[in-house]
């Protein structure tokens, strides 16, 4: 099934972000598009071709995201999905599938460290509830449009885990 834009796609639809341990250069990023539109062009559950797309933000956060109205993501073809990011990983030597540290904004750069880290920079104060954070755990597109995801610390898990 082709893909479609990610604007196309209802708010309802499941949501995958993989951040890299690293800002992708322009090369780097053009071949994870291409090998991550490969796979979703074939991408299908049970059968059923899954209606898909995919965006990079930021060169480090590869948004995935499937319409389950029209067929929906099975355990399998989830595990494929997470073995064709391995591969990438693999092949490029950035980290994508670790979902652990906790990625946020410091002035204009994006940093990403071990949440034990995060932990002592919000002790020492610099981190604080207004600190911009990523929230790599949303499940569904609605969130990425509406504020979900990159949102101030005391607006998400953030805030419960480290103020």
């Amino acid at each position: 099934m082709p893909l479609v834009p990610l604007a196309s796609l209802p708010d309802d639809a499941r949501v995958w972000v993989f951040a890299a341990g690293r800002a992708l250069a322009p090369a780097e990023a053009e071949a994870v598009l291409g090998t991550v539109d490969a796979f979703l062009g074939v991408w299908a559950a049970h059968g059923h071709p899954l209606r898909s797309s995919r965006e990079l933000r930021e060169s480090r956060f590869l948004i995935i995201a499937v319409d389950e109205a029209a067929a929906g993501a099975s355990g399998c073809s989830i595990d494929a999905l997470v073995r064709e990011i391995r591969s990438l990983e693999a092949q490029l030597g950035v980290t994508l599938t670790d979902h652990g540290p906790v990625v946020f904004r410091e002035g204009g750069t994006i940093r990403r460290v071990p949440r034990d880290e995060f932990a002592a920079l919000a002790r020492d104060g610099r981190v604080t509830p207004d600190t911009l954070v990523f929230d790599n755990t949303i499940s569904r597109l609605a969130a990425l449009r509406g504020g979900g995801w990159e949102l101030p610390a005391s607006a998400s898990w953030h805030g419960r885990a480290f103020f």
